[in-house]
């Protein structure tokens, strides 16, 4: 009997070690599924090992902790790594994921795209990054296979690349960039901010395209939500938006043009009532907020002083006195002839 106890204890035990053998062998031999986009995973300057493995365990990069840190001890890789910004596709085994780390390969590219910009201009940033080819990231932005999944046509991403600084791998394609971009503003669409859209009686696009307007005219953080009161309460009478910036859109691939006012644009809010057809530009947090929580004022006028900063006025002949006193200051300040004043929302 105690040679069968034995005999039992010892099977039980070969039985638990060949089950450890063959979870590490599964943990280090089995590759994770493919992300898209890419899962980013910094790497500090002087961390530890330990804390390297579990994050990319949480990450999902490697299917354990435990067993990378043991093959990275065995291997002596452990102490080889290079810090830095890694971006991994998935698919990998954790002896792949070592040579990544070990190489110092799969460093990201940093590219800052800031509010307001227009796809245009965000694609020459990219393209200027190397991570795009510029007419390519435009006609898939524009019309490509995204875009066209999300019900985005005709007009395209503009306004939905949401602004923020991004970091991609070298070797990122053009629709994982769109991807990345476009899934930073549906986050931005709440259910809050739903609600609030379903309450002003606004889709997602005239939310966005009133956005885009104010990210362009607001150059004063502080004023966005009085400029999106005025352009509301332009709206509410039926006042043309009168806003240069739209005006100018049309024109933004070649350059804006002194007379892009008087030049005929489904954009071109001075000859159109009501909002252009889509977003001008990307707004961001900021302006889309203002779009959702406008000040409440009676202000429908507004003129730019030199400072960026506006005066806001209730009537036309308020507004005029304000422009004149604005020519007069920067009269008198100016030492060789009088810089142009904009006249916006006139």
């Amino acid at each position: 009997m105690p040679n069968l106890k034995k005999s039992l204890a010892v099977a039980v035990l070969a039985a638990i070690l060949g089950a450890g053998a063959l979870a590490i062998w599964f943990y280090w031999l089995e590759p994770t599924a493919p992300f898209v986009p890419p899962r980013m995973v910094e790497i500090e300057p002087g961390e530890s090992f330990r804390a390297v493995a579990a994050v990319l365990s949480s990450a999902g990069v490697v299917r354990s902790a435990t067993v990378m840190l043991m093959y990275a001890e065995a291997t002596g890789d452990a102490r080889r790594i290079k810090p830095g910004d890694y971006a991994f596709h998935g698919g990998e085994r954790i002896p792949d994921v070592m040579r990544h780390l070990v190489a110092g390969d799969f460093v990201v590219v940093t590219v800052v795209i800031p509010e307001g910009l227009t796809v245009h201009q965000i694609a020459e940033r990219l393209s200027a990054a190397g991570l795009v080819c510029q007419p390519e990231f435009e006609d898939a932005a524009e019309r490509g296979a995204i875009v066209r999944a999300l019900g985005l046509m005709p007009l395209g991403a503009e306004g939905y690349l949401f602004p923020a600084t991004y970091k991609f791998p070298p070797r990122i394609t053009i629709d994982e960039i769109l991807l990345a971009m476009l899934a930073r503003f549906y986050r931005v669409l709440t259910p809050a901010v739903e609600e609030r859209m379903f309450k002003f009686g606004l889709t997602p696009r005239a939310m966005v395209t009133m956005a885009s307007i104010i990210e362009k005219e607001a150059k004063a953080p502080g004023e966005r939500p009085l400029i999106a009161g005025v352009f509301y309460n332009r709206l509410r009478i039926g006042m043309p938006l009168q806003s240069d910036p739209t005006a100018e859109y049309s024109l933004d691939k070649a350059g804006s043009a002194a007379d892009a006012v008087r030049t005929p644009s489904a954009f071109n809010t001075y000859a159109r009532a009501g909002l252009p057809p889509g977003p001008i530009a990307n707004p961001g947090l900021s302006s889309i907020e203002a779009a959702l929580y406008p000040a409440q004022s009676d202000y429908l006028y507004f003129v730019a002083r030199d400072d960026g900063t506006h005066v806001f006025s209730k009537s036309f002949d308020e507004h005029k006195l304000a422009i004149a006193a604005i020519k007069r200051a920067t009269q008198h300040a100016a030492t060789h002839g009088a810089p142009r004043v904009e006249h916006r929302a006139n």
